[in-house]
Formats: structure tokens, sequence, C-alpha cells
């Protein structure tokens, strides 16, 4: 029988100088990496069973631990590195899928790093955010070009629904379920504060959350998981999950020991039970398909609500996109192969999708040359990380961003990527009660407060350096946009110059 040894991703090293034997490490780690010997009066440490969540790190009272990437390594071969070799013998041990969690980790293009803002000089004068007003407030929605007016000669509005925020950044999808109680409130009570919209994933509704619904959109995915007529009715908004950036043509999978009483009753499935989404929505297999539930919602809805479409960024998301825009949809979202996820298959999160950088230009280009852009508004997702990525997306055709890993990471999130174990040692990717507590929602929500509330003040500061005043006025404006190290295919599908031009 084969034995394949696989030597510790990390390791944790302890000062024993430091080390007073607390056990504070012991008592807070979920994963069980420490222990006490009593014979000895030490902790000892299995490195084996370290996710490197850093949350042992932390809490030290004497700063006696810190854990370090392991050196151990095989033979160098240009082929087979350790993670390819390891994920064989896992394999083969087990004979079962690689999961993983959060986004991408290979080292691919990161086109954000790769693109430059123009500054305002002499001929076009920079504005000071601190004295003049910045507006950064966007509607999210269908747009009408037909102007009417009554027999006095006065205009006759005829808007859609729309979505107000105060800043283009909303908190993309994240399940109950998948993130635990806590994190959800902190999600939702964070968006009120701030005007801006929280999504609820595919796993329903919490009822203690209604409240929030102004500012909650709803998901509708291919398990309609906890959608129901109420449902629809608390919420802003209504998005149709058709595909996700991390896992692109697939289903979700929430496990059943994530099932407890809350989730089973806002999901509405039966205790334990996994929850698996399929990969398509069974009455959806064309665009005229999809229009039919785009007006079913907005049936069930008065017309009152916006209809958001989510897809994955794939190679022809452009003409999907467009059909989108056909369909009655009001917002299509567009979801990088970067971004987050609470599980996903190992080969589809690193091996399928693209960058939404090249989504969002073929998108915004492609609806723009169809004459059909503002027939539906534009949401880009997928890693953005900070306020210049929002002010990039928005130059290069969005509307706004969905943000999910930035905002668990202002929570506590260290990305230690073992969402699917349901283990969070940080209170957000978990539903075991005693975890679940270690999330201060009073704190978790002041924090994303705090994290979107820098942005604005950088987006505006950014925005004055360009010598513009308006977030609308930055939409498209791919003259603001300048390229380093990229090729003449990368700036042509980008849609922008290079620097120096």
């Amino acid at each position: 029988m084969a034995v394949n040894y696989i030597y510790p991703e990390q390791e944790i090293v302890r000062n024993y100088d430091r080390c007073i034997a607390c056990r504070a490490c012991e008592r807070q780690c979920a994963n069980e990496a420490h222990e006490y010997l009593p014979e000895q009066k030490k902790m000892t440490s299995d490195d084996a069973k370290c996710v490197s969540c850093h949350r042992c790190v932390s809490i030290c009272p004497t700063r006696a631990l810190k854990i370090v990437r392991t050196d151990h390594d095989f033979r160098k071969n240009g082929s087979w590195d350790k993670k390819n070799i390891y994920e064989v013998y896992k394999q083969a041990e087990t004979g079962g899928v690689l999961l993983s969690s959060m986004g991408n980790p290979l080292d691919f293009p990161i086109y954000w790093d790769k693109i430059l803002l123009n500054a305002s000089q002499v001929t076009n004068p920079s504005i000071d955010p601190l004295r003049e007003p910045m507006e950064t407030r966007v509607f999210l929605g269908a747009k009408s070009q037909d102007v009417t007016r009554g027999a006095d000669g006065k205009i006759i509005p005829k808007t859609t629904p729309q979505l107000e925020l105060s800043l283009p950044v909303m908190f993309s999808a994240m399940s109950y379920g998948s993130i635990s109680y806590n994190a959800h409130e902190s999600l939702a009570r964070a968006a009120t504060e701030l005007g801006i919209y929280y999504n609820t994933g595919e796993g329903g509704l919490h009822e203690d959350f209604y409240v929030y619904g102004a500012n909650t959109i709803v998901q509708v995915a291919s398990g309609r998981f906890g959608v129901h007529r109420e449902y629809l009715d608390a919420a802003a908004g209504v998005e149709i999950k058709m595909g996700q950036g991390a896992k692109p043509g697939i289903g979700g999978h929430l496990p059943g020991k994530k099932v407890g009483a809350d989730v089973s009753r806002t999901r509405m499935i039966p205790m334990g039970t996994d929850a698996i989404s399929p990969a398509p929505h069974h009455d959806i297999y064309s665009i005229e398909d999809l229009r039919q539930l785009v007006f079913s919602l907005k049936e069930a809805t008065a017309y009152k609500k916006p209809v958001i479409v989510k897809i994955a960024a794939v190679h022809n998301v452009a003409a999907i996109a467009s059909g989108i825009a056909r369909s009655g949809a009001d917002i299509v979202s567009i979801d990088g192969f970067r971004g987050g996820t609470g599980a996903a298959p190992t080969r589809i999160r690193d091996n399928v999708g693209i960058p939404v950088e090249m989504a969002l230009a073929a998108v915004d280009k492609r609806l723009r040359d169809e004459g059909i852009r503002d027939r539906v508004s534009v949401v880009a997702a997928g890693s953005i990380r900070n306020a210049a990525d929002v002010v990039k997306a928005v130059a290069l055709g969005a509307d706004a961003v969905y943000i999910g890993t930035a905002a668990l990471l202002a929570l506590g999130c260290h990305l230690c990527r073992t969402c699917n174990v349901g283990k969070c040692n940080w209170g957000i990717a978990t539903q075991q009660p005693d975890l679940v507590k270690r999330l201060n929602p009073d704190v978790g929500y002041r924090r994303l407060v705090n994290l979107m509330t820098a942005w604005k003040h950088e987006i505006e500061e950014m925005m004055g350096g360009m010598g513009i005043n308006s977030i609308e006025s930055l939409k498209g404006n791919r003259l603001m946009l300048r390229g380093v190290g990229l090729n003449e295919k990368e700036l042509s599908i980008l849609g922008i110059g290079h620097a120096g031009e």
C-alpha cells in the first residue's frame, strides 16, 4: 500500500522564551492545532492541523507565535511543483474532487494593477473635494430615452425602478449558511447606514433581517432556496443568479453540517441535508426563457423592483450581456474569475472564466455599439480590492461594483481558504455557535462603515485629481485610463491607450 506523507503547508513557530503557557491559543483554535502538555508544563503544536487563520497569533498576549510558510519542497521540476504533487496525493488517497475556498490564487495578470489613472494639470484644473461638491451617487436600473410632454409642455417623468447608492459599491452575494448570522447582520446594518445594498446570496433571507429590506437585494438561484412571496416583497431588488465567477457553469453546494435549525428554516430545506443548486436553471435554456423569469419576478413584485441578472465572466460574455439587456432585465452583474466563494471545485476555480476587467470592457463596448447601453446598468465583481479598482472599473464602463472578499477582510477574515470546512475561527464562514459569537456585529458593521467611508473619500480624491466632480462623468470615460506593460491586444480589448500616448 502506497503512503504519501504530505508535509504541512505552514508551520507554527513558538518562541518558548515568550510563551507563558496561558493556553489561549488552545482555547481559540477550532482546528485543535495547539495542545498543552501538563507534564512538561508547556504548549506544543500540530502543524498539520493549522490552516493559517492567524487567530492564535492575534490573541497571543506575549507575541510568542507566528505562522510561516514551510520551506520544505520536492526536487525542482518544471512541470511538477509541490502543489501539483500534493493534489495528486490527495486525490489518490480519497478519490474525491478537490475543493477550495475564496478566489483564484494563481499568478494570472491582475489588470487593475496594469491600468493607471490620468490626472488633471494645467488645461483641465483639478477639483478640491474638501471645498467643492463631489457627486458619488449612482442609480442602477434601465434609463428611459424617450421624453414625453403633456399638453402644457411639461415633461412627464417615466422612470423605471432604480436602486440609489451613495457610492458605487455594494456588498456582493454571500448566502446565510455559507456565512454566519452575525456576518449577515453586519453587512445588513452597514448597508443601511451607508445608503447602499447588500445581497442575500442564494440562501434566503433570515426573518430577523426583513427590517433591512430597503437595503437588501435578494437572490433567486437555480435551487430556489428560501424564495417565496414575502422574500421578494421585502427586498429593494431581485437578482437572478445564472453564474458565479469562482465556479462558472456549475451550481452551488452547502454541506449538511452547516444546515442547522435557522438555516433550515430560512432555506426551507430539512436540517442536516446538503443544499445543492443545479448547474442550470431547469426552466432557462435560452434568452427567451430568461425573459420569462425576469417578467415573472417583475409581475410578482408589481413592477416596483429592478431585476438583476448575474453571470460569470466567460469568453462570450458580451453577447450574453446583450441578450440580457434585451430580455427586460434592469441590471447585469458580471462576476470575474477571481471572485471569492465559500467552496468551489479547485479545477473550476483555477481554470474556468476570464478576468472581470476584460469582460467589463467587452460588455460596455458591445452594448454601446448596439445602442442599448442605457437599457441596463452594469455591475462588476470579482476581486475589487480597493477604491482605485472601483474608479478604474467605473472608467471601463461599470455603473457600480460588488465587493465580497474585501468586506469579509474588514470583518476579520484572514484568507485561510478553509471556508468549506465550517470552522472559521473569526466567526464568519461558520455556523458553530461558539465560533459565530466571535464576530460581534456591533463591531463588524462599524468596520464595514469605516471601510466604505474611507473608500468614498479616496474615490472623491481621485475624481478631483482627474477634474471630474460626478461619478456619472467618469462612467465609460476610458480617456482617463492608460495601460502599462500590456500588449496591443490587451489594450484593444480594454479600449485604452498605452502610457505616454
